[in-house]
């Protein structure tokens, strides 16, 4: 695999609705961060959960970012071209017994203990072979006792034991589509990712991550989480929580609130896009990002 030793990082939505400010807010912490330091930045469309994404979407967010004055580096990568990158890596896995199929259903697994993120933590039902009279709906990756810690340039310190918080974690789902697991490990291997900028609700998937790039032989990248924006009654901000779509016709002001949001402080009488990024790409600084999980999107228009 190609090595990249210049700073790479990368934007990668899913195209499940339009751009609203917490996607904003992303964009933009992971772009200056990247420019800042003289990097390349890249954009993915991570659309692999198909039934959930739209064409139409993806190419909404892209026209709204172009209107923000986003500029990306090379083309943007979709996910739902390259399932058989996917299946190359599964089946590299499959040779390794680093993987097992998997019978259990959601109704099954409904009484586990949740995790982190909200998922059932896998107690292991199929790990030493399918149930008789069972057929395999998924594939999961062992992760056995492995304890992963890592630094995150802006949340500190993070320690996760997978068996006891996570347990084995699906790559393929019982539907035939990949997990994002799976697809973000290798996106930002092919990629060359170097640093990972990206919202605090994934915070808790980094470990799964980093552990399945060591079983892949990819290096990790470094990540920082910037806060997700969250509602007045502290949920992220999404299309399942109706979040509003930026309004392109505003982008100053759009911008402007994004960059209160991350902790910097534009001077008033900022009126076009134009002296935004100017003043943003002399003036941004990772530093000043409140380390917060989650904040109020008050600031946003």
């Amino acid at each position: 695999m190609k090595e990249f030793n210049r700073y790479r990082g990368r934007f990668a939505p899913s195209p499940t609705g339009p751009l609203h400010f917490g996607s904003l807010v992303a964009a933009l912490g992971s772009c200056l961060e990247a420019r800042a330091r003289g990097g390349e930045w890249l954009l993915r469309m991570e659309d692999v959960d198909e039934p959930r994404c739209s064409k139409d979407a993806a190419a909404g967010m892209l026209r709204t970012l172009e209107r923000l004055g986003f500029e990306w580096d090379g083309a943007v990568m979709v996910q739902s071209r390259r399932t058989a990158r996917y299946r190359e890596l599964l089946e590299a896995l499959q040779a390794a017994h680093w993987v097992y199929p998997c019978a259990c259903t959601r109704r099954e697994l409904a009484d586990s203990a949740p995790a982190a993120d909200g998922a059932a933590i896998y107690p292991g039902t199929c790990r030493a072979g399918l149930p008789a009279g069972k057929a395999a709906r998924a594939w999961r990756l062992r992760v056995d006792d492995a304890v992963v810690a890592f630094d995150d340039a802006i949340q500190g310190r993070l320690t996760q034991r997978l068996g006891q918080d996570v347990g084995d974690f699906v790559l393929l789902r019982a539907d035939g589509y990949f997990a994002y697991q799976l697809a973000v490990v290798a996106d930002d291997a092919d990629q060359g990712i170097t640093h990972v900028v990206r919202g605090a609700d994934l915070l808790a998937s980094t470990p799964r991550q980093i552990y399945l790039q060591s079983r892949l032989g990819f290096a990790t990248p470094a990540y920082a989480h910037l806060p997700v924006a969250v509602n007045a009654r502290g949920e992220k901000l999404s299309k399942q929580t109706l979040a509003a779509a930026i309004d392109s016709a505003a982008p100053a002001q759009a911008l402007l609130a994004a960059l209160r949001f991350l902790g910097q402080a534009p001077p008033d009488g900022l009126a076009d896009v134009g002296a935004v990024w100017a003043w943003a790409r002399e003036n941004w600084r990772l530093e000043k990002v409140p380390r917060a999980q989650a904040l109020p999107a008050s600031t946003a228009p």
